[in-house]
């Protein structure tokens, strides 16, 4: 009797095996997604205070390219804040991006760096954040309503906000790492890096 009832689920047990599907792998990380958000800010930070006259930043909340939430009052509560206002389909955004990136990547947690991406197509952003190494957060404006907020009209354009959210300078038309790490050298005193 013993089996009898063995037999049966030996089988049942042989044929789950032979059908179990391997388990998938799970799906690579968006670029520009929640997992490029910024680390702790270094204990050492030390930041040359913003003037007294400065215009607080428009504040807004946007999602990432993986929908994740961010806030930029958030983001300038502790440290400053590089925009990059940009389009996949930009040739000037073409042509600096990769310097960006380097200067985003050996400013990490002192600075963040957020792109802003407006008209673009999803898999064509991808691409070009993937390309390029942009290591930090993108924000998607699909109606450009960031954008407007800040006054860009097109890319490229690249605004600096101050610890705290004194908007500190604008630059339509964007500008070039050499000339934003010379600003950011002028803002950021010490730090670890």
């Amino acid at each position: 009797m013993r089996r009898r009832l063995l037999a049966p689920l030996l089988a049942v047990l042989v044929l789950a095996g032979c059908t179990a599907r391997p388990a998938a792998e799970p799906a690579p990380a968006l670029a520009g997604g929640a997992s490029t958000l910024p680390g702790p800010v270094p204990a050492d930070l030390a930041l040359r205070p913003a003037p007294g006259t400065a215009p607080a930043a428009p504040a807004f909340t946007g999602g990432l390219t993986d929908g994740t939430p961010l806030t930029a009052a958030r983001l300038w509560t502790d440290r400053p804040v590089v925009f990059t206002f940009f389009s996949s389909w930009c040739t000037t955004c073409v042509d600096r991006q990769d310097a960006l990136s380097d200067l985003a990547r050996r400013y990490r947690d002192r600075v963040v760096f957020v792109g802003v991406a407006g008209a673009d197509q999803a898999d064509e952003l991808q691409d070009y954040l993937r390309a390029h190494r942009v290591e930090y957060p993108v924000v998607v404006d699909e109606q450009q309503t960031i954008w407007r907020s800040y006054a860009v009209r097109e890319p490229p354009a690249v605004v600096l906000v101050a610890k705290g959210g004194a908007l500190l300078r604008g630059w339509p038309g964007g500008l070039d790492a050499a000339a934003l790490e010379q600003r950011l050298g002028e803002l950021v005193l010490a730090g670890s890096g």
